[in-house]
């Protein structure tokens, strides 16, 4: 099925990107790249967003352990990913693939950045990349466009859940 598809190529803009993260193929190996795309690059960005700001990350509510893990890991993903999903189709049809995906991760970074500026710097990039994971499945079928940025999001979010929960942040 996969080959009978239009397979997009990378985007020029986007070139700095692996290619197959522009191609719907193989999910499993596909979301561990996308994962390895959002949360390496993220790593970096935080480091330096807390040197510039300091003081200035996300504060998260004080609720049981396991709800945190919830929230952080399965409903923000989940929520988010549905928002996103519809607003990228509508920015797609109406600017094209490469502006979507910038549209969309900069108006992630800047809902963020209204609870913490610090954290508005970092979540852009995986917003990125999870933008890219939901035009690009787009191809495929709306439900998988859905479900992988969800998935790929829920892992973004696992190690610093886990480091918040154990108390080791």
């Amino acid at each position: 099925m996969a080959t009978a598809l239009a397979h997009r190529e990378r985007p020029r803009a986007l070139g700095f990107l692996p290619a197959g993260l522009f191609t719907p193929e193989r999910p499993l190996r596909y979301v561990a790249l996308a994962w390895a795309c959002a949360f390496f690059p993220s790593l970096l960005l935080s480091a330096i967003a807390s040197r510039i700001l300091p003081d200035h990350a996300p504060a998260f509510p004080e609720v049981h352990p396991g709800l945190l893990l919830f929230l952080l890991v399965v409903f923000a993903p989940v929520v988010e990913t549905l928002i996103m999903g519809g607003i990228l189709l509508i920015l797609k049809r109406l600017f094209g693939f490469v502006p979507a995906v910038l549209m969309s991760s900069l108006g992630w970074g800047i809902a963020h950045s209204l609870q913490a500026p610090a954290w508005g710097l970092v979540i852009w990039w995986p917003f990125l990349i999870f933008s890219i994971v939901f035009l690009t499945w787009k191809q495929r079928s709306l439900a998988v466009a859905f479900g992988l940025p969800m998935l790929v999001h829920g892992l973004q979010n696992l190690g610093p859940a886990l480091l918040l929960v154990s108390g080791l942040n």
